[in-house]
């Protein structure tokens, strides 16, 4: 992960625009020898502006993906800004197939609105992805119950890695808008915490949607994926710098080690966002390495620096403060219950999903929680778990520990059940292998046990059963971790069909 650093002065947080700071410092001339080394013509901005939405310039066209090819036909956006979706939901599937260009509506552009049509497996129905800035949302949208609720047992949904809603099942009635910014749990409430995030979360979210009506300027990479700071993307990481409290960048993802003295300085979120997002919008690949990573490791840390400058009002950078003060940890979020908030008088609980599936009985009785228990907030984590905050503590002796170790150390991703990128079906096999395996043995100690990756980490692929005929199976990867001291875990053993997988668990917790 490369890293770059930003500042912010402390100003009441309900203010949209936080102040300048008087004392700053021009890019250091560190930047010009990379600058003087890479290919001029490489860093011309690929995208122009044409009537209100981002296009791809003639010249870089060539050797562009599927998914670029079919944006540059049509923008996407308009299904959303311009109403079109509404056309398309009155249309029966068989005249949206009869055109090439409503077919790649449904399943290519509507997923820049958070919509994934199940083409493949369940022809007609549809994944929607709904994001809560922060994960954080509220009893009021009980109302998401009924919704899944009269698709019987196609609809569900899903907490998932990213603190978004995974809605699945549903057909081809919906809209939204999908974007990904994920900050820490418990903000507004931890005792210790060094700042309150919820506001920012909220102000790039607006940002982003451009108060969910639409963004358009950063809009034109999103076949390209930027999501966990740590794989690809941009995470602020709390720093002091001159004893002045901010952030550090990071930057690119995959598990990246470089650093970077040079830094982008902030005094608003929302202005280093948006020249991050725009620079990689003007010079991201449009082939197959589509991911910022793959646009640091070509351009490098300097250069990208300096394109982010040039995007700054004031383009000037500031050096990373070489430590991030945060603690340091192994893992990610794992939440109990601790009675110290800021309101001391109040706790928050958190709740285990297995493997993050709900049902719309489950969605009800969560809100009943809430309402009960707590103020009628939640919030999602990434762990696919969830926070009820704001829970007097006479009312704590309701809660009991629990889950046994290993069962809360599990993830799983959707799945081939409702996922078409997906090779076999997780969800049910992960809780399956994990109840197995606690029946077998008993653990003390929390392992992560992640589809796909952990302490165990288990990848799905096709195998080959003991008579040689395919079945479902995982390639097993052990020592993976998420947190401060990410990396990718090691390939353990290829091709292990499924059946299979329960005693290689208990042999390697053993």
């Amino acid at each position: 992960m490369s890293s770059l650093s930003v500042h912010f002065l402390s100003p009441p947080l309900s203010s949209p625009t936080l102040a300048w700071r008087k004392t700053r410092h021009a890019a250091t001339p560190a930047v010009a020898p990379v600058m003087e080394e890479l290919d001029l013509a490489r860093l011309e901005t690929k995208v122009e502006e044409r009537e209100g939405y981002w296009v791809l310039k003639e010249k870089f066209r060539e050797g562009i993906n599927p998914q670029e090819k079919v944006e540059l036909e049509k923008e996407p956006m308009k299904l959303f800004m311009e109403g079109e979706i509404e056309k398309l939901a009155k249309m029966s599937l068989e005249e949206i197939d009869k055109a090439k260009v409503t077919k790649d509506d449904i399943d290519v552009r509507l997923k820049w609105l958070g919509r994934f049509h199940r083409r493949k497996h369940q022809y007609g129905r549809f994944m929607m992805r709904l994001k809560l800035p922060n994960g954080v949302t509220t009893s009021a949208q009980r109302y998401l119950a009924s919704v899944i609720r009269k698709y019987g047992k196609d609809g569900c949904a899903d907490v998932t890695t990213g603190k978004i809603g995974k809605y699945l099942g549903s057909p081809a009635e919906w809209n939204g808008q999908c974007e990904k910014s994920c900050w820490k749990p418990l903000a507004g409430i931890e005792l210790h915490e060094m700042v309150d995030t919820q506001p920012y979360a909220s102000l790039l979210s607006q940002f982003i949607t451009a108060n969910s009506c639409g963004n358009p300027a950063i809009t034109n990479f999103k076949p390209r994926k930027w999501n966990h700071p740590h794989i690809n993307g941009l995470a602020y990481m709390p720093a002091l710098n001159d004893a002045k409290f901010g952030f550090n960048l990071l930057v690119g993802g995959f598990f990246s080690t470089k650093r970077c003295a040079e830094a982008v300085p902030l005094d608003d979120l929302i202005f280093v966002c948006k020249a991050m997002l725009e620079a990689y919008r003007d010079l991201g690949n449009r082939g197959n390495k589509t991911r910022m990573m793959w646009l640091i490791d070509e351009i490098g840390i300097e250069g990208f620096s300096s394109e982010v400058v040039k995007r700054m009002p004031r383009q000037e950078l500031e050096r990373a403060s070489p430590e991030d003060i945060i603690q340091k940890a192994i893992g990610k979020e794992r939440v109990s219950w601790c009675p110290s908030t800021k309101a001391r008088r109040f706790s928050y609980a958190g709740l285990h999903i297995p493997v993050g599936r709900v049902q719309a009985d489950d969605m009800n009785e969560l809100a009943r929680l809430v309402d009960t228990y707590g103020s009628g907030e939640l919030q999602l984590i990434v762990e696919q778990n969830i926070i009820i905050p704001n829970i007097e503590n006479s009312k704590l002796k309701a809660f009991s520990p629990g889950p046994p170790p290993l069962m809360k150390g599990l993830v799983a991703c959707t799945g081939n059940q409702l996922c078409g990128q997906a090779i076999i079906e997780t969800k049910a096999r992960a809780l399956k292998v994990t109840e197995e395996v606690e029946r077998q043995m008993a653990m003390t100690r929390l392992v992560m046990m992640h589809w796909t990756m952990a302490d165990i980490g288990v990848m799905g692929c096709m195998a080959r059963d003991e008579k040689g005929k395919p079945c479902e199976g995982v390639d097993v990867y052990l020592g993976g971790r998420i947190g401060s001291y990410t990396h990718l875990g090691d390939l353990y053993k290829k091709g292990v069909p499924c059946k299979d997988l329960v005693p290689l668990v208990v042999d390697n917790l053993d």
